[in-house]
């Protein structure tokens, strides 16, 4: 069977996806089959098997397809996607001294222009509708206003987490510059551009880092902060926050790997969200991905993909790693026990849930995003390629999502119910001036290197390893025996 392409939708037409196995992650998870969504301006406005729609809507066909709320990442530092893959072989450690100590403080307005605007492309694209821009190398406020040009060119739902890495918080943040940036590019924007503070807590002494919490709470902002990461944030700052009450509900707690029990406990009794970057765990060195520790304590989970410079930025990619992490987890406990599992904890199901109505609570847009139920905005993704040998069957609708699909495997993707993806297509969403942004990033960041440095940055030394002998491997004797035959 080949796909038709689907006619153009206008500006403010109603939609209606027609015939769809629907996930739609409310309360229940109810999951639908042979059913139908409306879009009538920015909602849903019913979910159903064979709806009325108005004159005029727009069909799409969705038979054979999957319906389900627009993903959603709640950390991702955008304004590296300019430098894809390059730190492919980077360990953690590689990734600060780059970024932190070298590199990151040549990044013009420019450079962060350009990564935000291709990042923001490939998210809609992979049908992640809602994105937050872990933006910590905003040096100036120029950066920063960049950094928002960027994400309000392309029709997606975003939240700026503004942070320096190159100062601490309690300096960047307590600076008019900083509130006049607020004030005049967030301040009053609505739902599709959030904002959050985003710096981490070393466990300085004296807790410096508590101006900034102060004025996190003056605008009324959540506090977003990479914790529990080996070797560099640890139980001490979840001590300061919690001592200084600064652990509210709403805050996001990045990678959590490394943390002791008290701390997850604090974690949960204060109403806090963690954002786990699977892939970037089991590859950078943060810890394990901690989803087998945090399901004990009752900590809620949301994902994210961490950065582009070494993986991919789609969400797909981060259930999947996320169940297989999870589950490699329960098989390695049980086996040090001498026993074998059963069943597993972790289903399918749950880490769609995390990829979408997961994000919508953590970052607070719950009751606005993050299911598909009528009177919510329209941030829907369908997944259907009827040119994919892998499209069909569909039997298990979140095993599919999570270990059949990909992104090329988005059909329609619907923000604020705007069609912003149809037929496997861009809408309104000029990607050839992303290429021409990132290719002069690219040459700019070439120059300012030089062709060794550069080569060197993407090819880290392969360190010494022992190689055990085998005794059961044969060599010099081997044709010995053979003729002896």
């Amino acid at each position: 069977m080949t796909e038709t392409a689907p006619q153009p939708v206008s500006s403010g037409q109603p939609v209606v996806l027609r015939n769809a196995t629907v996930l739609t992650m409310d309360d229940a998870h109810t999951v639908l089959t042979g059913a139908d969504v409306l879009v009538t301006g920015e909602r849903i406005a019913a979910v159903g098997p064979a709806l009325a729609v108005p004159d005029g809507t727009a069909e799409i066909d969705a038979a054979g397809g999957i319906v389900m709320p627009g993903m959603i990442d709640t950390h991702r530092h955008m304004w590296q996607t300019a430098m894809r893959g390059y730190g492919a072989d980077w360990t953690l450690t590689q990734y600060f001294v780059y970024y932190y100590l070298q590199w990151g403080k040549i990044f013009r307005p420019e450079d962060y222009y350009a990564g935000n605007l291709l990042s923001a492309i490939e998210a809609i694209d992979a049908g992640v509708t809602t994105s937050v821009d872990w933006s910590h190398g905003l040096r100036t406020t120029e950066h920063a206003d960049a950094a928002v040009d960027a994400l309000e060119s392309v029709p997606g739902r975003f939240v700026l987490g503004y942070g320096n890495i190159f100062q601490g918080a309690w300096e960047w943040a307590t600076t008019p510059e900083f509130r006049d940036f607020y004030t005049r590019r967030i301040d009053g924007k609505g739902d599709m551009l959030g904002f959050q503070i985003a710096f981490d807590l070393p466990g300085v002494e004296g807790f410096p880092e508590k101006a900034a919490f102060d004025v996190a709470r003056d605008l009324g902002v959540a506090v977003t902060t990479h914790a529990g990461v080996y070797n560099v944030t640890s139980d001490v700052g979840i001590n300061q926050m919690y001592d200084g009450g600064y652990m509210t509900p709403g805050t996001i707690y990045v990678h959590a790997a490394t943390l002791s029990p008290d701390s997850y406990h604090k974690i949960a009794a204060t109403g806090g969200y963690t954002s786990i970057s699977t892939e970037s765990e089991c590859n950078a060195g943060q810890g394990y991905s901690p989803t087998w520790k945090l399901r004990k304590y009752g900590i809620p989970v949301s994902l994210s993909n961490d950065t582009s410079v070494w993986w991919s930025a789609d969400m797909f990619a981060a259930m999947r790693a996320t169940l297989n992490a999870d589950r490699a987890m329960e098989h390695f406990e049980a086996h040090a026990k001498g026993v074998g599992l059963t069943n597993h904890i972790l289903r399918a199901e749950d880490v769609v849930d995390y990829a979408t109505r997961g994000g919508a609570k953590a970052l607070g847009l719950d009751s606005t995003v993050g299911s598909v139920e009528a009177g919510k905005k329209a941030d829907i993704v369908l997944i259907k390629n009827d040119n994919s040998p892998v499209s069909f069957p569909v039997l298990h609708p979140y095993g599919h999502v999570v270990y059949q699909a990909q992104r090329g495997d988005v059909h329609t993707v619907i923000v604020n119910g705007k069609v912003v993806k149809l037929g496997h297509k861009l809408v309104g969403v000029d990607l050839a001036k992303a290429r021409q942004a990132i290719g002069a990033t690219i040459e700019y960041l070439r120059a300012e290197h030089g062709a060794e440095e550069w080569d060197k940055g993407m090819h880290p030394e392969i360190p010494e390893h022992e190689v055990l002998a085998n005794p059961y491997t044969y060599r010099e004797d081997v044709s010995a025996w053979k003729d002896a035959d």
